[in-house]
């Protein structure tokens, strides 16, 4: 999301830094809201068949979303952003719904809470560390690439457990390393439009998106780590 190309005219109403932070925070929140929502409705009800025969269409389309409201947030209208943010979660949360069928309640519980703790940790050191993590962007990148690869070859080939624990273990690193170093990108990012509460609006729902999806990709990388252990134990 390129904000240095933007025309920032000033205008009388402006958002503050704490303001902007709260909104992204809460689209965050209300997007995580919708999807856990949507995954328990669509596993409860036949819905799930409907998900699952259309699977490769709904991921396609929740993709589909990601690339708009990434490429396009500046030219869209402030309400056209959040119902393109609220319609991606709810379209995730109802592929998502496999996790809630496959996985038990305890399971899921456990690793929203450590999610929760894990996700909260890197925020708050990504909001309040002194360190520029900007040079993290590049070699994230090529582990989210790496980490893409690698799961494509092992849906084909498969790798085992041992595999599968090292790649949860470090796609979870990587996710809380992105946690940080977005957290710290919102604030720096601030400062191009902080006189522009229309602009800030847009830029906190897309940056909202971002820690949706760090939260959700650490959410599903301890589920795996919970029900790898849960089925080995009961080995």
């Amino acid at each position: 999301m390129d904000y240095n190309n933007y025309n920032r005219g000033y205008i009388e109403d402006s958002m503050t830094s704490a303001d902007y932070m709260t909104h992204t925070y809460g689209w965050m929140a209300a997007g995580l809201l919708v999807t856990f929502a949507a995954a328990f409705v669509t596993a409860a009800t036949p819905l799930f068949y409907v998900v699952n025969s259309l699977y490769l269409l709904f991921t396609i389309a929740e993709l589909g979303l990601v690339l708009i409201l990434s490429s396009r947030v500046q030219n869209m209208s402030v309400g056209a952003a959040r119902g393109v943010f609220l319609g991606y979660a709810l379209l995730n949360g109802m592929v998502l719904s496999y996790y809630f069928v496959a996985f038990s309640v305890g399971t899921l519980v456990l690793a929203f809470l450590a999610t929760s703790l894990y996700f909260g940790l890197m925020a708050v050191y990504g909001t309040t560390t002194h360190k520029d993590l900007s040079g993290w962007g590049p070699r994230l990148m090529i582990a989210l690439i790496s980490l893409l690869v690698t799961g494509v070859v092992g849906m084909f080939f498969g790798s085992g457990f041992g595999g599968t624990v090292l790649y949860s273990g470090i796609g979870l690193v990587v996710f809380m390393l992105l946690t940080a170093y977005d957290t710290q990108k919102l604030s720096q990012l601030y400062s191009y439009y902080a006189g522009d509460s229309e602009l800030a609006e847009k830029a906190s729902i897309y940056g909202a998106l971002t820690l949706y999806l760090d939260f959700i990709n650490i959410f599903l990388y301890v589920v795996r780590l919970l029900g790898l252990n849960s089925r080995r134990s009961n080995n």
